[in-house]
């Protein structure tokens, strides 16, 4: 199934790299950025969560938290979110169910591949106030990713 604008978000809970649990109720009332990564410390991985750190005070100022996806453990977590200074939390979707929840596990053979390696397809939804879909970003571009959050909030 593939999420659009309009769709209600599908709910989820889970540990971040931080130890916390969170889930889609703690975002309500303000919008999340929540973007779906391949893998913890890979080139496009970390210019993308660069680029979100680099705007996440604009991000914030525009009401919006940012919550990233992938299917690495709580430790890499750490580890890459230290590394780079990262000010948002990272989930730990070791069974990828949140990322198949929202596709971001992709389908077919590929889904199946994505799924034996433990990779992610790239993609970021942002979920508004009511937790509602509010835009879809199939394809972000990793270097440039803040900006392209920051035009859509």
């Amino acid at each position: 199934m593939t999420l659009k604008p309009g769709d209600p978000a599908p709910d989820f809970s889970g540990i971040t790299s931080d130890g916390s649990r969170v889930g889609l109720k703690d975002f309500r009332g303000r919008k999340l950025v929540l973007y779906f990564y391949p893998m913890d410390d890979t080139p496009g991985c970390t210019a993308q969560a660069c680029s979100l750190r680099d705007h996440n005070r604009e991000i914030v100022d525009k009401g919006a938290a940012i919550l990233g996806v992938s299917a690495q453990s709580q430790d890499s977590h750490q580890r890459f979110a230290a590394k780079y200074r990262l000010a948002f939390p990272l989930l730990v979707d070791t069974d990828q169910t949140v990322a198949k929840a929202y596709d971001a596990a992709g389908s077919g053979l590929f889904g199946v591949a994505r799924g034996l390696l433990g990779v992610n397809r790239r993609i970021t939804y942002i979920i508004d106030e009511r937790g509602m879909i509010a835009r879809v970003i199939d394809d972000p571009d990793t270097a440039g990713h803040g900006e392209q959050v920051l035009k859509y909030l």
